[in-house]
């Protein structure tokens, strides 16, 4: 059928309170023109993050009843620690409260001054974590990702020929080499499980410890089983189980592939090393077997983590996205292409030429969407990545806007009226104007930023 369905039926609904434009407006110059100081019950239809706000199923509100709350040894752990395993072959997992918290204690741990971590991109707490030890996070994605048009499948792999470069030059300074998966700062793209295994087989033969950003799993290995050779034939659960043989750690949010509100752990194959990271988390977040959590928040990503790898929500999942974007290339809206897994990415930079990129045209189009329809998203660009470790600014290497679709919450005439919203603004959008940034903190600058329109 042409019509995309959701996989699901609703059984609670949750109001949305509709603004006028006038009203926005308003709101928007109260939150100093950034997006995360917008109250919730501002915002219509909310694509500011796809983390922790995904609709839980029956099964997992369930699950939630079954919570063991033993401070140590809990019955909610065992259950965790098998549901990871099953799909993540690690000998160690070790939750935590969310992914941030899992990449602090890791780099804590393998970071420091003067140390290398490369990366497909690293994204916006990974790198803030890594250069918050005075190590350097170095981002090396393949060529056919700065190419927003071009309709590569992989667009989230490693760039193989720089990783080699970077180990051979300055293998004695690379703490470790990192993928994330899917690529979230690069436009949601998926990296191939032949570019897994490749940086996983050149880090292992330079003795350096590969490490994977799980975060949205479940959708790269859809997309592996779509579109690589070979793969088709082969379950999600499988191509999730391949991946991640590969790996000697992860990191992982659980507010995202599995379906939770909060939670993440740090999987290790290393036993000295895991030993290091449980006592750091005792010493930050809490017993090994609960990690900042509650026993039924274990249980609830449990439950999530069998949900996610159903291959009639993930078609669902991608379809949407692709639906949106079919839809916006028809219109020729600047988009990063093809539709990623978990947004839909404008390409604010070239929807709006006439904005310099230190004049922040991502937070411009972010705001403007919020102010025609309500629709907040987030500004992935130079207000996001722009600000360098010792202080200085440089543009980002591209200014993009994403849309992200939380999990199971929003319908298809939603993402209709996204669509409508995103043309709306651009039919306008020579009249947009930059901002400028009064008020940042020293780091993770996007989340807390005021800003003032320029003239």
């Amino acid at each position: 059928m042409r019509t995309i369905i959701e996989p699901f039926r609703i059984k609670s609904v949750e109001p949305i309170r509709m603004t006028s434009p006038a009203e926005r407006r308003q709101i928007l110059s109260h939150a100093q023109y950034n997006l995360f100081c917008i109250a919730a019950e501002d915002v219509i239809i909310d694509l500011l993050t796809d983390s922790g706000v995904a609709a839980m199923s029956a099964e997992q509100w369930a699950a939630l009843m079954r919570g063991d709350e033993s401070y140590a040894g809990s019955a909610s752990f065992e259950r965790f620690d098998a549901a990871v395993k099953r799909l993540m072959p690690f000998k160690h997992v070790i939750p935590t409260h969310q992914g941030r918290a899992a990449e602090a204690i890791l780099f804590a741990l393998l970071g420091g001054a003067g140390k290398i971590i490369p990366s497909n991109t690293h994204f916006d707490t990974t790198r803030a974590n890594i250069e918050a030890t005075g190590a350097h996070a170095i981002d090396l994605v393949c060529p056919q990702a700065d190419d927003a048009a071009c309709e590569a499948p992989f667009k989230g792999d490693m760039d193989l020929d720089r990783l080699s470069s970077l180990l051979e030059r300055d293998g004695a300074r690379v703490a470790c080499v990192m993928m994330t998966i899917t690529n979230n700062a690069g436009g949601g793209q998926p990296a191939s499980l032949a570019n897994i295994k490749a940086v996983s087989a050149m880090a292992r033969r330079h003795g350096k410890l590969f490490v994977i950003d799980g975060c949205r799993f479940a959708e790269n290995a859809w997309f592996v089983k779509e579109r690589e050779e070979g793969q088709r034939r082969r379950s999600v659960a499988e191509i999730v189980n391949d991946i991640f043989s590969c790996a000697d750690a992860m990191t992982m949010s659980a507010k995202k592939d599995a379906f939770a509100n909060i939670g993440g752990w740090l999987a290790l194959n290393d036993d000295d090393l895991a030993e290091q990271a449980r006592t750091r988390l005792i010493l930050t977040e809490g017993f090994p077997t609960y990690g900042g959590l509650a026993g039924r928040d274990l249980d609830a990503i449990s439950q999530g983590l069998s949900e996610i790898i159903d291959e009639d929500y993930l078609r669902y999942r991608v379809r949407v996205n692709e639906y949106m974007l079919e839809r916006l290339v028809a219109e020729e809206v600047p988009v990063v292409r093809p539709a990623g897994g978990h947004a839909v990415f404008l390409e604010a930079g070239a929807m709006l030429p006439h904005i310099p990129a230190l004049h922040y045209p991502g937070q411009a189009l972010a705001t403007a969407l919020y102010e025609e329809g309500g629709v907040r998203g987030c500004e992935i660009g130079s207000v996001m990545f722009g600000r360098q470790p010792d202080g200085s600014e440089r543009p980002a290497r591209r200014e993009l806007v994403r849309l992200a679709m939380p999990r199971r919450v929003y319908t298809q005439s939603h993402a209709d009226y996204v669509v409508e919203t995103i043309l709306a603004v651009h039919e306008r959008r020579s009249r947009l104007r930059g901002l400028r940034i009064v008020r940042e903190p020293q780091a993770l600058r996007h989340f807390t930023a005021a800003f003032s329109p320029l003239d």
